[in-house]
């Protein structure tokens, strides 16, 4: 965007005290991490057995556009798999409407995952073209033209929780088939039907669909830890795709990092992005979501949500900025409105994309959300500030959180408070890792 004009910080606020912060860390049980590439290579044989793809068979690896742990390396070898099973892979992305929902826009993505013909051995076919495969129940079934008219698909994901919606299928290989190889014209048909009929029971039937009227093969479910790290790799072949990936999306809630505590009146964000959630900020964190199909969550409840940038993976897209309340105008002026508009269109959230009052510097929006505020003091304001929602074993609590922090969870207090510092445009100076 252009030089966004702000909003004027009222007189009253300018000169309001800011709490100091207490450093704390939170500390999770952390499953190792694994080689997912070698856990590809180690199953291989077994989840291959019963494919019956003859040889000489095109084969289709689809993969999205999050950036999951190892997954040029895991592409790659799985590329490998294929060709040494006498088959021709190629890679197709499958991210619906991402990349501004073109072709060339998609295949810069994988570029940037460090996904190219030259890096994993294969060639990259991208393409918005689709084929209709009927419907089911009303439901329109759509699919990528190139991995449709494939010999077999393979589908490469992360299996987590959902920003928008519960189920037993949430963000994995099921949704993948749907919604990221329906291309733009798939995702948005069963976004459609989602704000009558729920995104569940679309994604569940149409998934279950497709899988009878494609040719899948096999998933690669990775499944992460709370830092990150790939903790588990599943080779499923179609037989036991459904019940694999609910038990795999079981195991992912279990470590999904949350906030240490449940009422908070300001929640400081660094930074959102497309990088960083599907929906810019993981609302299983912050239990803030715009989409009107979305489901409601009881907590954390947060009276003010401030941000203050845009990552800059996420090239312009500011997708969930609707669920902020003060921005900084750094974040607002990073926002490509055509990429926003275009995912926020093709899930059916426009209200997603509203943007929320924004102030000159950090500081400002940061004393704009507190003039929003219950009646408090500077001991008793609960102000939590975090890098973003993927970056939570180390945040910054108010002495007014303290005494609320959650008992089920193991939080340290890892420094005494020391105040916010802001350099002299007036932006967080951010002793977050």
């Amino acid at each position: 965007m252009t030089v966004v004009e702000t909003c004027p910080l009222p007189a009253g606020l300018a000169g309001a005290a800011l709490p100091p912060l207490h450093l704390v860390e939170q500390r999770f049980a952390i499953p190792p991490a694994v080689d997912a590439a070698a856990e590809v290579e180690r199953q291989w044989p077994f989840a291959w057995s019963d494919a019956a793809v003859p040889s000489g068979a095109s084969v289709a690896v689809a993969v999205g556009s999050r950036g999951i742990d190892g997954i040029a390396a895991i592409v790659r070898t799985v590329v490998a798999c294929l060709e040494r099973s006498g088959c021709r892979p190629f890679v197709v992305p499958a991210m619906g409407s991402h990349g501004n929902a073109t072709a060339a826009g998609q295949e810069a993505i994988l570029a940037d995952l460090g996904i190219t013909a030259a890096s994993v051995g294969a060639p990259v076919r991208a393409s918005m073209d689709v084929v209709h495969l009927g419907d089911v129940d009303g439901l329109p079934l759509v699919s990528d033209r190139a991995a449709a008219e494939a010999d077999g698909i393979v589908i490469v994901n992360r299996v987590k929780q959902h920003t928008d919606f519960v189920g037993p299928f949430e963000s994995g290989l099921m949704k993948m088939l749907v919604i990221g190889l329906g291309n733009d014209e798939g995702a948005t048909a069963c976004h459609r039907h989602a704000i009558t009929r729920g995104l569940s029971e679309v994604l569940t039937a149409c998934g279950r669909a497709l899988m009878e009227r494609t040719r899948v093969i096999l998933g690669v479910a990775v499944v992460e830890n709370q830092i990150h790290r790939a903790a588990a790799v599943r080779l499923l072949p179609r037989g036991d795709w459904e019940h694999g990936e609910s038990k795999l999306l079981d195991y992912a809630r279990t470590l999904l990092p949350r906030l240490p505590l449940d009422d908070i009146d300001v929640l400081l964000v660094d930074e959102i992005g497309k990088d960083v959630s599907g929906a810019g900020m993981d609302p299983n964190v912050t239990g803030r979501t715009a989409g009107c199909w979305s489901v409601a969550r009881q907590s954390p409840r947060i009276t003010r949500l401030v941000a203050l940038r845009l990552t800059a993976g996420s090239e312009g897209n500011a997708v969930g900025i609707g669920a902020v309340d003060v921005a900084s105008r750094r974040l607002v002026e990073a926002v490509d409105l055509p990429a926003t508009a275009m995912n926020d269109l093709v899930s059916c959230a426009p209200e997603d994309c509203k943007l929320p009052l924004t102030f000159a510097d950090d500081r400002q929006a940061l004393l704009a959300a507190l003039g929003t505020l219950r009646p408090y003091t500077i001991d008793d304001l609960r102000l939590v500030h975090i890098r973003n929602t993927l970056s939570l074993q180390h945040l910054e609590v108010s002495p007014g959180c303290l005494p609320h922090l959650r008992r089920d969870l193991d939080v340290a207090v890892t420094e005494a408070p020391l105040p916010l510092t802001f350099d002299a445009n007036g932006d967080l100076v951010s002793r977050l890792p």
